[in-house]
């Protein structure tokens, strides 16, 4: 099972995609049928409204949405930008494709960035920090902010698996300078595929619209004096869009429901010595897609994870800076996209290879996952219950899983 927005699909969705299959509307831009609205322009707005900002860019999908987000800060070869090396590999990928340069940062037992390695990593060429909401749940958005306002760099936040969570009673997403989000099967709602894009600044929409639609500013207006931009084709489809707005409307109860199968089986699996549950920033603001376990030792944490049926977060090979092949290529000399042309260690910033954050590495290799919400093997988390779970199989992978770590712990 994937996503828990892919469990609540039914004729919801099935409707809205024979709408478009109805009127044969290619994409959003179709001026040969303009008795019709386009279905990526209402989702547009219903997510504007839905998280209480002025603009909104629907994308292809959730790396897009950090492509145009880059874009629309102006970020490029040059700069850095600051990310946590616990993310997703589009995290890392987005910033070189932008020509700008990844700088590795540690993170905290929230899994999300770590405030204080953040602002030790600040250079004069640093432009933005991008902090990336882990498996459900915020980042410490109230320091890294902090910084960002001392150096005056933009925050970003990479929104892909907390899509409606919060942080101090604001959604996440809408808080810093630029929030992106996917919409991938493996995510809180889905459009099958696709991403978006939220801001409340006019300029930084204009430039991120114009990079995902060919250069093109809204409403393919022509674009001003200053404002040249060779934008991509990172449209968002639709029939995509089709299943996002379908998706978008239950968002609500996609999370009630995360959120309930979360606490009954927390409640089902006390904090024994040697084992603590994830640090949180925002207990009721976390998507309780995921529970999250930390132990004092990677070899209890492994044990455990082999007679449950789970990995260590370290061995997620797209989520683990460690594990990136990208990564590892640089290593070994490979040439690779800019800031990467000339693979010579003494022109990085830092080493990209294992061991270039200890704190991380430790932290991922004490730590496993169950899913509530999210079942993915390459989160390490295919195994625990999902957002329809009967109670008592609830109970069951509850009781099983402490009786394991009793059995490890001794």
């Amino acid at each position: 099972m994937p996503g828990p927005g892919y469990a609540f699909m039914d004729e919801h969705e099935r409707d809205k995609v024979l709408e478009v299959l109805d009127y044969w509307r290619e994409h959003r831009y179709d001026f040969d049928n303009p008795g019709s609205t386009s279905m990526v322009l209402r989702f547009e707005n219903a997510a504007a409204e839905r998280f209480d900002v002025p603009y909104c860019v629907p994308v292809n999908s959730g790396t897009s949405a950090l492509l145009a987000a880059l874009a629309g800060l102006g970020i490029g070869p040059g700069d850095e930008v600051i990310v946590p090396g616990y993310m997703f590999v589009a995290s890392i990928g987005a910033i070189v494709h932008s020509g700008a340069t990844p700088v590795l940062a540690e993170i905290d037992e929230s899994l999300t960035l770590d405030p204080v390695d953040v602002r030790a990593r600040v250079t004069e060429r640093t432009r933005a920090i991008m902090a990336v909401h882990m498996l459900g749940a915020p980042s410490n958005l109230a320091a890294l902010q902090e910084v960002a306002d001392e150096y005056g760099l933009a925050l970003i936040e990479d929104n892909a698996q907390a899509t409606g969570g919060t942080y101090r009673g604001a959604l996440l997403g809408t808080i810093g300078t630029v929030g992106t989000f996917s919409l991938n099967h493996f995510k809180v709602v889905t459009g099958m595929d696709g991403g978006f894009v939220l801001t409340s600044q006019e300029r930084l929409f204009q430039r991120a619209h114009s990079f995902h639609d060919q250069g093109w500013f809204p409403h393919r207006q022509e674009v001003g004096e200053g404002d040249l931009m060779f934008g991509l084709n990172l449209r968002m489809s639709e029939l995509n869009a089709a299943v996002a707005l379908a998706q978008l409307e239950k968002l609500d109860s996609v999370l009630a429901r995360t959120r309930a199968v979360k606490t009954r089986l927390l409640e089902g699996i006390p904090e024994q010595k040697g084992m603590r549950r994830r640090l949180l920033h925002d207990g009721d603001g976390e998507c309780g897609t995921l529970a999250v376990f930390i132990f004092d030792s990677a070899e209890s944490a492994a044990s455990v994870g082999e007679s449950f049926g789970c990995k260590t977060l370290i061995d997620s090979p797209k989520h683990y800076y460690g594990g990136l092949p990208a990564l590892a290529a640089l290593g070994r000399g490979e040439r690779g996209p800019t800031p990467f042309r000339v693979p010579q260690e003494s022109d990085l910033c830092q080493s990209y290879g294992k061991g270039a954050l200890p704190k991380t590495d430790d932290i991922l290799s004490r730590s496993i996952a169950l899913s509530t919400g999210v079942s993915d093997s390459y989160l390490g988390a295919g195994n625990g219950v999902g957002p329809f779970s009967k109670e008592a199989d609830i109970d069951r992978i509850a009781k099983e899983f402490t009786s394991v770590v009793a059995k490890v712990l001794g």
